[in-house]
């Protein structure tokens, strides 16, 4: 599995900026809200980021995984509240 770096501080700042909050963000990547919270940098990271992890953040706040890594630049359409719920489950509704 191929490891991964991505920007903590970009990732607090899209999703917040979508309005999606850590319980829903972990809800919606199958993440802990433990883990969203390390990745947020609100405790010591353990190792790094497996690529599909970090395309499942990227898909559930509807963001290239590039932007989040900081290989591209955000754009005005990242930094605003997500159009629908990608969740399927009904979970986050």
């Amino acid at each position: 599995m191929t490891d991964m770096a991505i920007s903590s501080e970009r990732l607090k700042t899209v999703r917040k900026a979508r309005k999606v909050s850590r319980s829903r963000l972990a809800k919606m990547t199958g993440l802990t809200e433990r883990q969203v919270a390390r990745l947020e940098g609100a405790s010591p990271a353990r190792g790094g980021l497996g690529a599909e992890t970090a395309a499942r953040l990227a898909a559930a706040l509807q963001i290239p995984v590039e932007a989040l890594a900081g290989e591209l630049p955000l754009i005005e359409d990242d930094l605003v509240p997500a159009s629908q719920s990608t969740c399927k489950s009904g979970c986050c509704g």
